[in-house]
């Protein structure tokens, strides 16, 4: 036994051995339990908010599709809504082109006409005028006076039955 007093691992193996009873009299494996478990309940509870906040954040995504989802048939909506529109404006607009042409068609054929019967009257006024002047170049270059006189008085008859 002697040698194992002179021997260098011995007394490390004491020292050891001693050192640990030192550490567990003073309590250092319960504190370095403790130590342990409190960080072990705060993994766990990192972990919880960490489940908790992903839970909201798909709660959130889901949100947000919908949205974007409703948000899409909107706006599908209304382009359908603005071509429907478009395509009412485009009917209505050739419509009132349409009735304008015919206005102005009208009013045009209506001008032709007032010009056409002014003409005629204007022709007619004028033959008017030249077989009033024939007639009275004849009646005063060609007639006689007794020949006058009887035209006269055949045309007062005349007349005279036209008005009875």
């Amino acid at each position: 036994m002697s040698y194992l007093l002179q021997d260098t691992s011995f007394w490390t193996a004491v020292g050891l051995v001693i050192f640990f009873i030192v550490v567990w009299r003073f309590g250092a494996f319960k504190a370095l339990g403790k130590s342990l478990d409190d960080r072990a309940e705060t993994i766990r509870t990192e972990l919880d908010e960490a489940r908790r906040l992903r839970e909201e954040a798909q709660e959130l995504l889901a949100s947000y599709k919908r949205k974007q989802a409703e948000a899409a048939e909107e706006a599908k909506k209304t382009i359908r809504q603005a071509k429907a529109d478009a395509d009412y404006m485009r009917e209505e607009a050739k419509r009132e082109i349409a009735e304008r042409v015919e206005r102005r068609t009208a009013l045009a054929e209506a001008r032709i006409a007032q010009a056409e019967a002014a003409a005629a009257k204007e022709v007619k006024a004028l033959a008017a005028d030249l077989a009033v002047e024939a007639t009275k170049e004849l009646l005063t270059k060609k007639l006689t006076k007794t020949q006058k006189n009887a035209l006269v008085k055949a045309d007062i008859a005349a007349t005279k039955d036209r008005l009875n």
